[in-house]
């Protein structure tokens, strides 16, 4: 799946929405580390990753083939700043019309657009891939994301009152999302 495209933010600034490649396997995999030490917000900690650079590179190189999963990066000012992606959630007849959707940008980044472009990508994506429903889990606390979410015509369909414990022993809540597609 192909996918490119430039976008201005909100300060004026054209950011790059394209395909992640191998050769983006170190920025990729550094802005991963990073973004996952900046907030609380995601699956697991910065220091639970276990990729290496050549893995991250397969996993990269199999998502630039894939028709029907893909990963986007954000570059902004010649780096990379953010990613988002869509995933298949399995290839049997009874769940093969799901995707499950991730994006993490780095804190720096946060409130000029890239979230909404990138989110917006990967509903187009999904889209062309022939998805007919897209999915996410988003930590409750997250407001700003929610309403992204909601904006982009995700609906909220439960809650996962511990979904994620802290290291500090404290449960997050998550809301589970969907956007059906068109």
């Amino acid at each position: 799946m192909f996918y490119r495209k430039t976008v201005v933010l909100k300060d004026g600034r054209s950011c790059l929405l394209r395909n992640a490649s191998a050769e983006d396997s170190q920025a990729v995999l550094d802005e991963f580390i990073r973004t996952h030490a900046e907030t609380d917000f995601f699956f697991f900690f910065s220091d639970e990753t276990t990729f290496t650079v050549e893995e991250e590179a397969r996993f990269l190189q199999g998502k630039a083939d894939s028709a029907d999963e893909i990963e986007i990066v954000a570059e902004l000012d010649g780096k990379i700043v953010g990613t988002a992606g869509v995933d298949k959630v399995g290839q049997r007849d009874k769940i093969k019309h799901r995707a499950e959707f991730g994006i993490s940008i780095l804190k720096e980044c946060w409130g000029l657009g890239i979230g909404r472009a990138l989110t917006k990508g990967c509903i187009e994506c999904a889209t062309a891939a022939g998805y007919v429903q897209l999915e996410l889990e988003a930590v409750a606390d997250n407001a700003a994301a929610l309403s992204l979410y909601e904006s982009v015509g995700f609906r909220e369909y439960g809650r996962n009152p511990k979904g994620f414990l802290t290291r500090g022993g404290a449960w997050q809540e998550l809301v589970l999302m969907r956007l059906e597609l068109t």
